[in-house]
């Protein structure tokens, strides 16, 4: 089987016989039931192949859709104009780079429908554009936006520049609205959805299918579609990893599956980069994540003095999570759209959601993609190891891990952004997440404070956190609050440790081992 990795073309695809999961079925729900669409999808989830499969369909290539569900529908194969708007090709870092890449495109239209108007500010002539692509072929116009956000995605930091950007494309976008009569069909895609609010404001004809149940499976690959096309496949990668099928089923779901875009979805969808890699090379590896996080996600973090432990407890309104032109006050929604994190549950009655890792590649890859952002920064990546804390504790070293963990603060270098208590919760946050990878950690965050449990199958640590008191305080804590009383008839040794951090010195000033 030939994988159609980091292919994003329809027509390459089925003609040099690459393996592709049909999808049509859900295209063509969209195209006979309406024509105006959005679809929000994080990073190479398939949405550059979605808008490539509707540009072959409605070029009329009935050949490449032989034996595909769209083979046998009443449809009336012909060419119409296409409008093919990708803006996936620059890194906008200027004013004058959004105005290049769309003036190529309008330029290459208007020479193709023989438009006059290429003297117009960039909206009209885009207005004109579809005027006369409908006049020249006397068919309606097809309008396809791959990547609608990613200007303003690569602004982020920079308010004039993000500010300019958001103004373009408002005006461009809205020709939509102003052409309706000339359009056939229009689908944008994006990671994001700043235009709710703003860049669509005035497009209140676009369906927003990014949550509809309809399509949770629009891109990505489901459970059902994974056994029906790639059942041999699982069985080799299980056979070159010395694992049984259904093991390997489960370390596929455990690494790669868990997207849900909707409440009411019982089942996850699959990361389609990473899986697809992986029954290519039979090799597990962290392929999505290896190919680059977005630094605007850290800075948004550290920008709003997010705590990080809320990602996964704060619960969110349907209109916040659609949304990230709130992101100065909250990043979850810019997180979850570029799916970093998925849906974990909803509460029909209050309307609300809670967010969650969908998977480990995502989890484990994310929060050591956070560690040199929340590390002090002479802790380079060749002195910070997490395997000397690992052993500290497996080995029942309590006082080489809390000497280990104090220096790791001894010179307070490090970068902090808002709230320094914040700041000291998220580093340990950081650090105690990375070390339950290893270890089984339990972390509990109330009022500016943190209590972990670390259990081995030898050891039981309990440690308790404060901020501007003694170590004294905390393992009386420990005591008051009977933090050991469930591990009673535990025969492993247990270490209860207090600890105090100082942020006048940025320091663990005080700990102590009871």
């Amino acid at each position: 089987m030939k994988y159609p990795i980091g292919i994003q073309n329809f027509g390459k695809i089925r003609r040099d016989g690459y393996a592709y999961v049909d999808k049509t079925a859900l295209m063509y729900k969209m195209v006979s039931e309406g024509s105006y669409y959005f679809l929000s999808r994080p990073r190479r989830f398939g949405k550059s192949l979605m808008i490539s499969t509707l540009e072959a369909f409605f070029s009329g290539e009935k050949e490449l859709f032989k034996g595909l569900y769209v083979d046998s529908v009443n449809w009336e194969w012909k060419q119409y104009p296409i409008l093919h708007l990708d803006l996936n090709v620059k890194k906008y870092e200027m004013k004058e780079d959004l105005y290049k890449v769309l003036n190529r495109h309008l330029e290459k239209w208007e020479q193709l429908y023989d438009s006059p108007y290429a003297e117009r500010d960039l909206e009209e002539r885009f207005l004109h554009v579809v005027e006369r692509a409908h006049a020249k072929t006397k068919t309606q116009v097809v309008i396809l936006v791959d990547e609608y956000d990613k200007p303003l995605l690569q602004a982020i930091g920079n308010e004039s520049l993000q500010t300019e950007y958001r103004n373009t494309l408002k005006a461009f976008y809205g020709v939509l609205k102003s052409c309706d009569a000339h359009i056939k069909f229009a689908f944008l895609t994006g990671v994001t959805k700043f235009g709710k609010v703003s860049v669509f404001s005035d497009l209140n004809n676009l369906i927003d299918i990014s949550m509809l149940p309809q399509y949770s499976s629009v891109c990505g690959i489901s459970e059902q579609e994974l056994h029906q096309n790639f059942d041999n496949s699982v069985a080799e990668v299980a056979a070159a990893n010395n694992m049984t099928k259904e093991e390997c089923y489960e370390r596929l779901r455990r690494d790669f599956d868990g997207y849900h875009f909707n409440e009411y979805a019982s089942e996850g969808i699959y990361n389609p980069f990473s899986l697809l890699n992986t029954l290519s090379f039979k090799v597990f590896r962290d392929y999505w994540f290896e190919t680059g996080t977005p630094s605007f996600l850290v800075y948004q973090l550290k920008k709003t003095g997010y705590p990080l432990d809320a990602m996964t407890t704060e619960e969110l309104s349907t209109d916040t999570l659609n949304s990230i032109d709130i992101m100065d006050e909250n990043p979850l929604p810019l997180l979850y759209q570029s799916g970093y994190l998925t849906l974990k549950s909803y509460d029909r009655e209050f309307d609300e959601y809670k967010l969650g890792f969908p998977n480990r590649e995502v989890k484990e890859g994310f929060i050591k993609y956070l560690v040199p952002f929340y590390t002090p920064k002479h802790f380079d990546k060749n002195t910070f190891t997490m395997s000397r804390f690992i052993k500290d504790v497996r080995n029942g070293d309590a006082e080489g891990f809390m000497q280990r963990l104090e220096d790791f603060f001894a010179k307070g270098d490090y970068q902090v952004m808002g709230n320094l208590e914040i700041y000291f919760q998220n580093t340990l946050y950081v650090f105690f997440t990375l070390m339950g990878f290893y270890v089984d950690v339990e972390r509990h965050t109330t009022n500016g404070r943190m209590d972990i449990v670390i259990q081995t199958s030898d050891y039981i640590y309990l440690l308790e956190l404060k901020i501007d008191q003694t170590a004294a305080a905390a393992l009386q804590q420990i005591e008051e609050k009977g933090y050991a009383r469930p591990f009673a008839d535990d025969p492993r040794q247990m270490f209860k440790i207090g600890i105090n951090f100082n942020t006048t010195t940025k320091l663990i000033d005080d700990w102590k081992i009871g």
